[in-house]
C-alpha cells in the first residue's frame, strides 16, 4: 500500500497532479472537501455534526474530520493506498493523520511537495481565475491565500521532513515534466 501527501501552495498544480497520480498508480483520492459534503449529503453522524458546527459559521473540528478520514479508508479496504491532497494543513492534523494511520497498520510513505516560486504561484492563479472566470483568483485575494499558506500550513512541510519524508520536486515546466519528476519519486520507494 502506498499512502502520499501531494503538498503546495495556492496554483502549484496539486490538483492536476493529483488527477495524473491517481489514474497512474490507482490510489484513492482524499479531499477533505468531497469527504464533508459527501457525509452531509447521506446525513451521517459526522455529516450531522459538521451541518450543525458550519451553521453556526465555525470550522469543523479536526476530530470530525478524522472520523471521516477513518470512514473513507474503511470503505475502501481494498485500495491500492491513498492521496492525501490538500490535508494535513496543520501539524495537530499531520499528527492525527499519523496517529488514525498507524492504528489501522498504515503509514504515510512520503510528502511530495510542488515548490513554486511566489510570482509563478501569482501570475498562475491570475490566468486561472482571467480563463475560468474564478471571481476568487484575483490578486488580493491570491495574495492573502499564499501568506496563509506560508504562516499556517507550510510548517507540516517540516513535520515530515523531520520523519525523513519530504520531497521537494520543482513544480515549474509542463505538466508532464512534473509528473516525471513526481513518477520519479514516487517509483523510487
Amino acid at each position: 500500500m502506498l499512502n502520499i501527501v501531494l503538498f503546495g501552495p495556492p496554483g502549484s498544480g496539486k490538483g492536476t497532479q493529483s488527477e495524473k497520480i491517481i489514474e497512474k498508480y490507482g490510489l484513492t483520492h482524499f479531499s477533505t472537501g468531497d469527504m464533508l459534503r459527501a457525509e452531509l449529503d447521506a446525513e451521517t453522524e459526522l455529516g450531522l455534526q459538521a451541518k450543525s458546527i458550519m451553521e453556526k459559521g465555525e470550522l469543523v473540528s479536526d476530530e470530525i474530520i478524522m472520523g471521516m478520514i477513518r470512514n473513507k479508508i474503511s470503505s475502501e479496504s481494498d485500495s491500492k493506498g491513498f492521496i492525501f491532497d490538500g490535508f494535513p494543513r496543520t501539524t495537530a492534523q499531520a499528527e492525527g493523520l499519523d496517529k488514525l494511520l498507524a492504528e489501522l497498520g498504515m503509514k504515510i510513505d512520503v510528502m511530495l511537495g510542488l515548490e513554486v516560486d511566489r510570482q509563478e504561484l501569482i501570475d498562475r492563479l491570475l490566468k486561472r481565475g482571467k480563463d475560468h472566470g474564478r471571481a476568487d483568483d484575483n490578486l488580493e485575494t491570491i495574495e492573502n491565500r499564499i501568506k496563509v499558506y506560508k504562516d499556517q500550513t507550510s510548517p507540516v512541510m517540516g513535520y515530515y521532513e523531520s520523519q525523513g519524508k519530504y520531497r521537494g520536486v520543482e513544480g515549474v515546466g509542463s505538466i508532464d515534466d512534473i509528473f516525471g519528476r513526481l513518477s520519479g519519486i514516487i517509483e523510487s520507494l
